[in-house]
């Protein structure tokens, strides 16, 4: 694409700010808003970004080309003003295919694990000297951030299935996690994300290769085990395998193999058997894209995770306080497994919801995911821009996992409470986990941030 002006309409979000980075850093004028401000949106203006909080029509000024994420609605008064005018509007995976061209495509999919995967294959590409372009969903310290402007010829993006809109990338490698029912906003049935994965998969060229989890049963339903493109990967299972795990409370040892062959004994420092195989998937890719053994195993015992995976916030005397992004079942419930496995007497985790229409859909779900918490902290939906849907709240949440369940549960709605409530709950040698996709990391900096200036209050 011709360097025209490109505006940006939530420009804050973790995909969009880093599409308006890689811009950037190719000599274009990018200017974007967004509804509140955040550290994302400081490191673009110091780029040279005109940024603008709130929307309105002023802010688009002689842009030329106007990018819209998934969460902005028609209703928003800078995509009505550039529908009249005539602008030419892209969605934000657009953007990405766009960049995509003339470079070697490498697309991470998934329900679970796209941001973690992407970024392991990101520590094994830079690691192996590919020296890729880079796009990712969260924030890792070996890039200074969600974007990378690289100078070799791969493009390593996270390839978003909650619109379908990852279905205008033509990558090379494509790189699926698993495939389980979500954004009910979108996918009116099970058999509509199957069908919007498959043509995902019919988008690989014919030199192309498709990487699979061989462990998940609904992913492995759509490829052709026989297709030599098809690279699967699993523990014990699959082409390319992991052999005699261990698992640690902060992270795991296994043997890397291919075809039967051991490769490396591979020490990582991210924990959860989930984070096996996210990290195999980041080795096949390694493999296939030419990268030695060596570089390989320094590019995945390197990785020290990305913010919001199982982040340490702090420790306070023997409190360890995380943060986890998870927010469907199925991650909560691989997150509390790790946590449960760090050794601490007690796990307490702050859960916010995330979504009227996830919390709907997978109401019943929610209530058999938080085995082996010892007390659990309910706080409101985060809403991510939705209405809110009759009958569906957190405090009827809480009442039927506590319910189903033999451990405790509270629903605190406001955010001041919950902090002074954990407080007085909190032991030594407890862990205390924040869960959720809005903003309930903030809960768990409050908690340390009190606790410290009680600390030096009584010093």
């Amino acid at each position: 694409m011709e360097k025209k002006k490109v505006h940006f309409v939530g420009i804050g979000g973790i995909s969009m700010s880093g599409i308006a980075e890689i811009l950037l850093g190719k000599g274009y004028h990018v200017s974007g808003s967004d509804q509140k401000d955040s550290h994302l949106l400081d490191k673009l203006k110091d780029l040279g970004a005109e940024i603008y909080i709130g929307h309105h029509p002023g802010n688009i000024k002689d842009a030329e080309v106007l990018v819209v994420s998934s969460a902005i609605s028609e209703t928003n008064p800078e995509l009505k003003y550039a529908r009249k005018k005539g602008l030419k509007i892209m969605k934000r995976a657009e953007m990405i295919a766009e960049l995509m061209k003339g470079l070697r495509g490498i697309a991470v999919a998934g329900t679970h694990g796209k941001t973690t995967t992407t970024s392991m294959t990101a520590s094994v590409l830079l690691e192996g000297g590919a020296d890729p372009t880079i796009l990712l969903g969260g924030e890792l310290d070996i890039i200074g951030g969600n974007s990378y402007s690289g100078k070799g010829g791969f493009l390593l993006t996270e390839a978003d299935e909650s619109d379908g809109s990852f279905l205008y990338y033509d990558p090379e490698i494509i790189v699926i996690t698993n495939i389980e029912m979500d954004h009910h906003d979108y996918y009116s049935s099970e058999e509509k994300l199957m069908e919007t994965f498959r043509k995902f998969l019919e988008r690989l060229p014919e030199e192309g290769k498709a990487v699979v989890c061989a462990e998940d049963d609904n992913l492995m339903s759509l490829v052709d085990k026989k297709d030599k493109r098809v690279l699967s990967y699993g523990i014990g299972k699959g082409k390319i395998q992991a052999l005699d795990y261990q698992l640690f409370p902060f992270g795991s040892i296994y043997t890397l193999a291919a075809e039967g062959q051991e490769l490396a004994r591979i020490n990582l420092k991210t924990p959860g058997r989930h984070n096996i195989l996210n990290s195999l998937a980041a080795a096949t890719v390694g493999l296939e894209t030419g990268m030695s053994i060596q570089s390989i195993k320094r590019g995945l015992e390197n990785y020290n995770g990305v913010r919001r995976r199982f982040e340490k916030k702090g420790l306070l005397g023997d409190i360890l306080v995380v943060d986890d992004y998870a927010h469907h079942p199925t991650e909560i419930e691989a997150t509390l497994k790790v946590a449960k496995n760090t050794g601490y007497e007690r796990v307490i985790a702050v859960f916010q919801p995330h979504r009227y229409s996830r919390t709907q859909h997978l109401f019943n779900e929610f209530l058999d995911c938080f085995e082996g918490v010892d007390h659990l902290i309910i706080t409101d939906i985060y809403s991510a821009g939705e209405k809110p849907i009759a009958g569906v709240d957190s405090e009827k949440l809480a009442r039927q996992i506590a319910r189903k369940n033999k451990f405790p549960v509270d629903y605190i709605a406001r955010r001041e409470d919950l902090v002074l409530y954990l407080e007085k709950i909190a032991k030594n040698r407890d862990l205390i986990i924040t869960l959720g996709a809005g903003d309930v990391y903030k809960i768990g900096e409050m908690f340390i941030a009190n606790w410290k200036k009680k600390a030096r209050e009584m010093a």
